[in-house]
């Protein structure tokens, strides 16, 4: 298995090539990266399959698959298996089967992603040795892998790999320095994907500010928790309700246990879901659930709460459940926290990145003309961990 990196203006160019430029962003990124891989005589053809991940629902990335045979067709590659991983029963595959062990494992790759993306986020920004944190992210990433593949023990060991994890990372010298935190929400792919955001982490990174991204893991509990609200209001899906309240109960301990540890140490823990789920109440039904429907709005209100009140909410052009419940929720969130300093940027392959990029710098400037008091407390957290003065 090969996760596919390849970025930059081939992808782009592969993607319009067989994709219509009205289709959602993230299908022109991930198709175009798919071909673009192909094209670059990297892989044998003949031996290759694709394999793409979906969640389902509404959204038009329930098409991606379609629309990547599609393309694959109109490229000659039309002969190359392509794989849909999923949990819905969207298709089946002869050739792969996702089992109970591989689930399990997938799940606690996510609690790992998450506590390494939190650690790298909190460090970065302060290191007195720029790249110390990517550096060990990968180490780390190379040694769950291995120990992963070999079976070594990962549900047993969780309590003991992560706290080895936050170890390492406390042991990077850091400096005390207020910088602004900035929030990132929106849609799935685009929020975490640097070909997806134009690496948004680095522009952050470059002018001055720490960002702080909600996990990967809090999505996965939400199409969990849209299982249980589908029966709660409209009785649908009675038959998997054990199986999905067991997957769920599991999820959220496991996420407890994770909390726990990082209270042990000096780095902020991620916010339990089950509190991420009554934040949005008064603001948004849970049954708004296409695309990323309520968990967006109740990721901001939870990084505000947590001090962190300059948010990018990142999004494709065109994207109507993230404009719905990303952009059409700015208004009354800003008119319940007068303070809060948001804004949405569109990702497509029409919009200018230096448009994207004087909005974020706009963003930016206001939040240094009204800094957050949470910011110094942070920092503070740090210095007492690794000994660093304020001189330093």
């Amino acid at each position: 298995l090969e996760i596919l990196c390849n970025s930059g203006p081939s992808v782009m160019r592969q993607g319009l090539k067989y994709v219509h430029n009205d289709a959602c962003y993230p299908a022109i990124l991930v198709i175009g990266q798919f071909i673009d891989a192909l094209e670059s005589g990297k892989y044998d053809s003949d031996k290759t399959a694709l394999l793409l991940f979906q969640t389902g629902g509404g959204c038009r990335a329930s098409n991606y698959i379609s629309l990547l045979r599609k393309a694959l067709k109109k490229a000659g590659y039309g002969f190359v298996p392509v794989i849909s991983l999923n949990f819905m029963g969207l298709e089946k595959h002869s050739g792969f089967r996702l089992t109970p062990l591989m689930m399990s494992e997938l799940i606690y790759g996510l609690a790992y992603g998450d506590l390494i993306m939190s650690l790298v986020e909190q460090c970065r920004p302060y290191e007195l040795n720029p790249g110390d944190s990517d550096a060990l992210a990968e180490r780390i990433t190379d040694m769950l892998a291995k120990a992963m593949s070999r079976g070594n023990g990962m549900v047993a060991r969780f309590n003991t790999y992560c706290r080895r994890i936050l170890g390492e990372f406390s042991e990077i010298p850091l400096r005390h320095q207020s910088k602004p935190r900035v929030g990132v929400v929106g849609e799935i792919y685009v929020k975490f994907s640097p070909l997806g955001n134009n690496n948004l982490a680095d522009f952050l990174l470059k002018d001055g500010a720490e960002m702080v991204t909600p996990g990967l893991l809090d999505f996965f509990l939400y199409c969990l928790h849209n299982n249980i609200t589908d029966y709660r209001l409209y009785g649908k899906k009675r038959l998997i309700q054990p199986l999905v309240r067991f997957g769920y109960k599991f999820v959220t301990s496991m996420q407890d246990k994770l909390i726990h540890i990082m209270r042990e140490s000096s780095f902020l823990p991620m916010t339990p879901f089950r509190h991420i789920v009554s934040t949005a109440e008064k603001f948004i039904s849970p049954g708004v659930k296409m695309g990323e429907g309520w968990l967006l709005a109740a990721e901001v209100l939870d990084l505000y709460e947590s001090g962190v009140k300059n948010i990018v909410c990142a999004q494709p052009f065109g994207c109507l459940p993230n404009h719905i419940c990303g952009k059409g929720m700015i208004k009354p969130l800003k008119d319940a926290h007068p303070d809060l300093n948001m804004i949405a940027i569109d990702y497509d392959p029409g919009s200018s990145a230096v448009n994207q990029e004087n909005r974020l710098r706009l963003m930016l400037s206001n939040a240094r003309a009204n800094p957050v008091s949470s910011n110094e407390a942070f920092e503070g957290e740090l210095v007492l961990k690794h000994g660093i003065s304020a001189a330093e």
